[in-house]
């Protein structure tokens, strides 16, 4: 990374080596295909979170990502993933194999509730250590989306947010458009804007909010 830069920059030869090397054998190219692997890469090595906080768990893929980045540069960040508890039914939720990608590694922190929740309290016990990077990838419906943005852009407005499945094909398909549509909106209510990155080729499709360096 250039160190120096007021946009968005990483050395791309070096964190392609990083996806196809460490983690495309650790977590294949679902649901993260290989430029999305390399956008969350990224924003951590560009932003260099202390703490991100992610919901929607799952089996951890998103989690050890993060992880797995963290560590090969040596970022020191921890990462606070969400997912609802076990009793709760939801078609993506994996029952006893919630997380079950990153259980017992050192700096990987599983929480169960509503992510948006959880993902504030903490954020406000730790503020004196951000701004911090949320990544969102539970409910993809709009309101769930735009709910869980508007708050983080409200009360940790100096953070970034990646949104997964932000891909947007025409109302009139059978795409879910909400994620793409809920960034729309809540991009329109800022004074300060945020700057944008996203994966727009195909589906599922990443979106990354955030703020340039001065």
């Amino acid at each position: 990374m250039n160190p120096h830069c007021v946009e968005f920059e990483c050395n791309n030869w070096v964190l392609s080596k990083h996806v196809i090397e460490r983690l495309v054998p650790l977590v294949g190219i679902h649901p993260f295909p290989l430029n999305e692997l390399l956008l969350m890469s990224a924003a951590l090595c560009r932003i260099h979170p202390k703490h991100v906080f992610e919901w929607g768990t799952n089996i951890g893929k998103s989690a050890r990502i993060f992880y797995e980045t963290s560590k090969c540069f040596g970022l020191g960040t921890t990462i606070h993933s969400i997912d609802l508890p076990e009793t709760v039914a939801h078609v993506e939720h994996p029952g006893k194999r919630r997380g079950a990608l990153v259980r017992g590694l050192r700096d990987v922190i599983l929480y169960e509730g509503d992510g948006l929740d959880v993902a504030s309290k903490l954020g406000h016990s730790m503020v004196n250590q951000g701004p911090f990077l949320f990544f969102l990838d539970g409910d993809h419906s709009y309101e769930s989306v735009r709910r869980e943005l508007s708050s983080i852009t409200e009360q940790f407005s100096s953070s970034s947010v990646l949104i997964h499945d932000t891909f947007y094909q025409s109302a009139e398909s059978s795409y879910n458009v909400g994620p793409y549509e809920a960034v729309q909106s809540v991009m329109r209510d800022q004074r300060d804007p945020y700057r944008i990155i996203a994966t727009s080729t195909g589906l599922p499709g990443m979106t990354l909010l955030y703020r340039a360096r001065s």
